[in-house]
C-alpha cells in the first residue's frame, strides 16, 4: 500500500476513534469499509495513527479537548484511589492524553483472588457487566464495565476494570510500540493532572 492510502486510512480511522470512542482495531475496521479498501490492508503504524489522532484533536477539538480529558483522568483517579487494593494502573487514551468525552476510562487491576474485585463491587451496589477479552501478555482477562458518573463532563462514562492475576504486574508497564509507558500509577496520574494545572495556570499569566 502506498504512502498516501496508509495517511488516508490513519486519518478516517483517528476520526472514528475521537469522535466515535471506536478502539483502534473497529476503527480500522470501519475505516476500511469507509474508503472501500481490501480487509487485509495492513494496519497502519501505531506511530502514523498516534500522529492522525493528535492532528484530529488539534484541528477539531482543540477547544473542547483538554477540559475533557482533564475531566476523565479525575474521574479515573478517584475511582483508583476507590480501588486502591488491586494496585489500578490507568491505560489508554485517558493516560496517553488523547481521550476526550467519547472515550472511556480502563484501570488495569491486580490480585491474587479473581473474584475479589466483582466482591468489591457487590459490597458497594454497583451494577456491572462482565466479559471476557485478550488482556496483558495475550492472557484472557475478565472485564467488569461500570456506568459511573463524570462529575467534569456531567454525564456517566464507560468504566472498563481488567482484572488481572497479580503476576501479570510484571512487564505491564513495558514500552509500546511508540516507546511510551503504556499505563500509569495513581501516583502518576496524579502528576500529571497536577502538571496540567500548573500549565493552565502559568498561559493565564
Amino acid at each position: 500500500m502506498d504512502d498516501d492510502t496508509q495517511r488516508e486510512l490513519a486519518a478516517v480511522a483517528a476520526a472514528l476513534m475521537v469522535d466515535e470512542g471506536l478502539e483502534v482495531r473497529r476503527a480500522v475496521q470501519r475505516a476500511l469499509a469507509q474508503l472501500r479498501l481490501p480487509s487485509r490492508t495492513p494496519v497502519p503504524a501505531a506511530a502514523l495513527l498516534d500522529a492522525a489522532v493528535r492532528e484530529h484533536l488539534a484541528i477539531f477539538h482543540a477547544d473542547t479537548q483538554p477540559a475533557e480529558l482533564r475531566a476523565l483522568r479525575e474521574t479515573a483517579l478517584a475511582w483508583m484511589e476507590r480501588l486502591a487494593d488491586f494496585q489500578p494502573h490507568v491505560g489508554g487514551a485517558v493516560w496517553h492524553g488523547t481521550a476526550t468525552r467519547r472515550s472511556d476510562i480502563h484501570l488495569q487491576l491486580f490480585t491474587d483472588d479473581p473474584k475479589a474485585v466483582e466482591i468489591a463491587l457487590i459490597n458497594a451496589g454497583l451494577p456491572y457487566d462482565t466479559q471476557s477479552a485478550r488482556g496483558l501478555h495475550g492472557h484472557t482477562a475478565e472485564v467488569l464495565t461500570l456506568a459511573v458518573r463524570c462529575d467534569g463532563l456531567g454525564e456517566t462514562v464507560g468504566l472498563h476494570l481488567w482484572v488481572n492475576d497479580t503476576n501479570a504486574l510484571r512487564g505491564a508497564r513495558l514500552p509500546d510500540a511508540l516507546g511510551r509507558v503504556p499505563r500509569g500509577s495513581a501516583a502518576e496520574l496524579r502528576a500529571l493532572l497536577a502538571r496540567a494545572h500548573t500549565d493552565t495556570e502559568k498561559d493565564a499569566t
